[in-house]
């Protein structure tokens, strides 16, 4: 009976030491995570920001080669390689999402639902934007020389279907960004 009382008081206190040590390690370590997320969420709203605002910038340049487009569209003179000249290129914003990339391959448990998902859906927003952009410009380069009027059209439907993914990426980005 004693060894087992001895036995008894010598074990409780042990256990306890170890689950203080846990409950303070559990502790410290969501605190961690607390300012982690505190950090990444912080950039990743700088980083919405930034892309919000080059959307903007760039909205009214693309806009400017529709113009463009529409004014030589009848004009079998003028290429398409002279138009893209005449509205600078071919414009397209950054989306940045390196800080979403960074905890989507670390730490993507401690997110919570809803602001996964719509950080998501950006990100994928952001990828069919880029391919819509490749397209374009491959469409471009393949009819630089072109002056036909189906031609401009058709590039003009791309710039046109840009602007409203543009759009449509902007009004995801500033709702997540109010939230």
């Amino acid at each position: 009976m004693k060894t087992v009382r001895r036995l008894f008081n010598e074990t409780i206190p042990v256990i306890i030491g170890i689950l203080i040590a846990l409950l303070i390690n559990n502790w410290n370590e969501d605190r961690k995570d607390k300012i982690y997320l505190n950090q990444i969420f912080s950039s990743i709203e700088s980083e919405l920001e930034d892309s919000s605002l080059d959307i903007k910038r760039v909205i009214p340049k693309q806009l400017a080669s529709v113009d463009t487009l529409n004014t030589y569209m009848d004009n079998d003179n003028v290429t398409l390689y002279e138009i893209m000249m005449k509205s600078n290129g071919i414009q397209s914003p950054t989306i940045k999402t390196n800080s979403w990339n960074a905890i989507a391959n670390s730490k993507i448990e401690l997110i919570d639902y809803k602001k996964l998902s719509a950080l998501s859906d950006i990100e994928e927003r952001k990828q069919n934007l880029i391919q819509r952009i490749e397209r374009q410009m491959e469409y471009g380069f393949q009819n630089f020389e072109k002056a036909d009027k189906n031609k401009k059209v058709i590039f003009k439907m791309m710039i046109l279907d840009i602007i409203g993914a543009e759009k449509e990426l902007q009004s995801k980005i500033e709702e997540l960004i109010k939230k």
